[in-house]
């Protein structure tokens, strides 16, 4: 359906479930301990008009409230609402649930999405999910659900995209994520959306919880590689003291079995495939993500100067992170620089964000210097932030593909990263950019001296260009669906 507004449902409730077998015990990336990394669906309350309101099979009346799974500015999708039924004090437990209908039928290709990096305030893998769930509305042949963890069990659906939220509790230390530990209603929901293909965006319960619900039928399994763990245990191995060689080496290993477990492995930039290959996990495929090349657009920068006043930002030369702070995403690196790069640039910086390592961030030496903001929930405002800065900087040496920065080079705004991970190979194809040797902050100084004293607009046009050649969102998901199709039919 492309048109109107999409009808839902949504019925809630918190309730237990029963637990999973914890799995081989590595670090997840970012964290001493246990914390996935980043992934969410967008939402927010709306009200909704009386035609869009539905009761699901076995909830009460229902209220007038309602929950967005997309965002509502999206140009030519419709809003994608869920409505509360069975009123606040209602309850729902998907384990026991008589569950909706299966959204189209009579589609020919039904993907179900499931994965823990889950969170409200995170971006990267979520955009990947939302842009998804809009490629799936506009064309009546497919049909999506996905499965997250949530602080209740919920329903969401609209237009061919069913949502389910378990209910999942919190991972200390790093709200918003949450674990995923429902076991019996992931093995109902699968069974009943009776999908074509399984697609696992997560390493820790996730693939358990699959690999329970697909022990009796034959129903194929893809794992998106999201997180390169293992190199966030340690970065630099040949470095590394033993103790995180040694952990490294039993992510690695998790890393081959869970391999094993699924039919192929899909790594988003060639520095993942060639270490997931080297490692040596098989049937690796190389695929890339998107950009909504509408909303980053650099057509927004002639709005710069208000975009800096509404948030504060000073005129003149301005550099922009925009990602998750945490300690893999090597912020202070960035900040080891850029007193540097300031007194010989005068250029400013400012931080987009949050994510564990905040507060320790901002109680580092001079940060008092550089603006902070918080993760932006409205996409226009992030994109109108990126148009407005003169400069975007990805420290992380260690990332997978960077959604973010594509975001930069698509508004116009040259980018300067570490020359390893993903990013790296956005900077080199496209002639946006530079890059500086990994770790090195003299190196960042440099190069983001020469940066901002080059033709920072011809970088912009260049990678503007390479981001519409190459990753529009549409094109994307079409080579994504397209190896779904090709896994289906061998």
């Amino acid at each position: 359906m492309t048109g109107g507004r999409a009808r839902g449902q949504a019925v809630r409730r918190s309730h237990g479930q029963g637990r999973l077998p914890a799995p081989p015990t590595v670090r997840p990336p970012g964290c001493p301990t246990a914390r996935p990394p980043v992934i969410a669906a967008a939402s927010r309350c709306l009200r909704a008009p009386p035609a869009a309101r539905i009761r699901a099979p076995t909830a009460g009346p229902s209220t007038r409230s309602g929950i967005v799974l997309t965002e509502t500015a999206a140009a030519a999708i419709p809003d994608l609402e869920a409505v509360v039924s069975g009123g606040a004090s209602a309850s729902l437990d998907i384990s026991r649930l008589e569950l909706p209908p299966r959204l189209r039928p009579a589609a020919s290709l039904g993907v179900l999405d499931i994965t823990e990096f889950f969170g409200e305030t995170t971006g990267g893998v979520r955009t990947y999910l939302l842009q998804k769930a809009r490629y799936v509305q506009r064309r009546p042949a497919l049909r999506q659900a996905i499965i997250v963890p949530g602080a209740r069990d919920e329903i969401l659906q609209a237009s061919g995209v069913r949502c389910y939220r378990l209910h999942g509790p919190s991972v200390p230390t790093q709200k918003p994520y949450r674990f995923m530990l429902a076991t019996r209603s992931t093995s109902r929901i699968v069974a009943h959306e009776r999908p074509d293909l399984i697609e696992v965006g997560s390493t820790w319960f996730a693939p358990w919880l699959v690999h329970l619900a697909t022990r009796r039928v034959d129903l194929p399994v893809l794992w998106f590689y999201h997180s390169n763990f293992p190199r966030v245990i340690a970065p630099w191995p040949e470095r590394a003291g033993g103790v995180r060689r040694t952990a490294a080496g039993f992510a690695w290993r998790y890393v081959r079995r869970l391999g094993r477990m699924v039919r192929a492995t899909l790594a988003p930039s060639d520095f993942v495939a060639r270490e997931l290959e080297r490692e040596g996990v098989e049937r690796v495929v190389r695929v890339s993500l998107g950009v909504d090349l509408d909303r980053f657009h650099p057509r927004r920068r002639a709005a710069a100067a208000e975009t800096r006043r509404r948030h504060g930002l000073p005129p003149g030369p301005l550099a922009i992170y925009v990602g998750r702070l945490a300690a893999e995403k090597e912020v202070d690196l960035l900040l080891a620089a850029w007193p540097e790069v300031e007194r010989r640039t005068g250029a400013g910086l400012v931080l987009v964000g949050d994510g564990p390592a905040r507060r320790r961030l901002q109680r580092r030496a001079g940060s008092e210097r550089w603006h902070w903001l918080p993760f932006q929930q409205d996409r226009d405002r992030l994109a109108d932030l990126l148009a407005a800065a003169d400069l975007a900087v990805a420290p992380c040496s260690i990332e997978t593909f960077g959604l973010s920065a594509l975001e930069a080079i698509a508004s116009g705004t040259p980018l300067l990263s570490a020359d390893r991970g993903g990013v790296a190979e956005t900077v080199e194809r496209s002639g946006g950019g530079a890059t500086f040797p990994a770790g090195d902050a003299a190196g960042l100084t440099a190069q983001a001296e020469h940066l901002l004293r080059g033709d920072l607009p011809a970088l912009g046009a260049a990678g503007r260009r390479y981001a519409e050649a190459h990753h529009g969102w549409d094109a994307v998901l079409d080579r994504i669906f397209g190896i779904y199709r090709g896994i289906l039919e061998s």
